[in-house]
């Protein structure tokens, strides 16, 4: 089976959890063992989320220009390539060290956008760490830089465009059908345009979800796959919630999730199915067998309605 994995950015950095590289290791060691019991069965793509990694080293850079007013910060697009090196290597060593039989590989790869797109005029994605919103206004009186709101705290914003096409989608394919466990689209893609027949650069983050679910379509996968915090629930929360084991696109259209969370990924696995490529699934990263096998998580499939648990 053909399955393309979303690693939410909870695998890779506890939400408060310093930004270090050793924590990143840790987490990122107990995530390639629950993977690596899978990849020697099936076909398996990895797309990550890199949010807190691109933040530190916005925040690097600021910093370091402080000190070199000449040396201007690096734009998002090449930040965006520096974070998929980085966790792919760790992908990639920690997946070899669950199961050495394991072949693995890390593509940096370059996701199209429009620059036309209405989400360069309304910037919603969170990125770097938090700040109290005296701090963030602070910042923003002094730099063309936005804050919103992110709970309790104020978060840095950026646009946040839908993924148009996946470059090195045919690469992605060879990588696969020579046996590898591929690493690809991390954080979405590194975003660009084509104008006039180049790639370049633009200053955005794109959803990972969204890119995972376009690649699942362009390969032709079995399953799609958001490994995040848990199933999705009716009235999470509250005490009448309920957690869903199979759902439908016509079943959760009856529902509204949280934009910031759930939301994207329910409409991300909802675009996938009604694609007819296959199955989707929303579930926690520690119980992916299970996931796989339609005994945790919510599968969502073609039909009417919704069956709890």
């Amino acid at each position: 089976m053909r399955i393309v994995l979303a690693l939410g950015g909870n695998a890779l950095l506890a939400r408060g959890q310093a930004l270090t590289a050793e924590n990143q290791r840790e987490n990122i060691q107990r995530a390639a063992k629950n993977i690596a019991d899978i990849a020697g069965e099936h076909q398996v793509v990895i797309v990550h989320g890199n949010g807190p990694q691109v933040g530190l080293l916005m925040e690097q850079n600021a910093a370091y220009q402080e000190y070199s007013p000449q040396t201007t910060p690096y734009p998002m697009d090449v930040l965006g390539s520096q974070t998929c090196g980085m966790v792919g290597y760790m992908l990639q060593q920690e997946l070899r060290n669950s199961d050495a039989r394991l072949n693995v590989a890390t593509l940096v790869t370059q996701t199209q956008v429009s620059k036309e797109d209405p989400a360069f005029a309304n910037p919603t994605k969170f990125v770097g760490p938090v700040y109290s919103e005296a701090k963030a206004q602070e910042i923003m009186a002094s730099s063309d830089k936005q804050f919103k709101a992110d709970g309790e705290y104020y978060r840095r914003v950026v646009p946040s465009p839908m993924p148009k096409e996946i470059v090195e989608v045919a690469q992605i394919e060879t990588l696969l059908n020579a046996d590898n466990v591929v690493i690809a689209c991390g954080g979405g893609g590194v975003p660009v345009s084509i104008e006039n027949g180049h790639s370049v650069g633009v200053e955005c983050v794109i959803d990972k979800d969204l890119t995972a679910e376009l690649l699942a379509e362009r390969i032709n996968a079995d399953l799609f796959v958001i490994l995040t915090d848990g199933s999705i629930y009716r009235n999470y929360g509250k005490e009448d919630q309920a957690e869903m084991k199979v759902a439908t696109p016509a079943g959760l259209a009856d529902f509204t999730f949280p934009a910031g969370s759930m939301g994207p990924k329910v409409d991300a696995v909802c675009k996938f199915v009604q694609s007819g490529r296959g199955e989707a699934a929303i579930g926690s990263l520690f119980e992916l067998d299970k996931v796989i096998s339609k005994q945790a998580g919510t599968l969502i499939t073609q039909g009417e309605g919704i069956e709890y648990y």
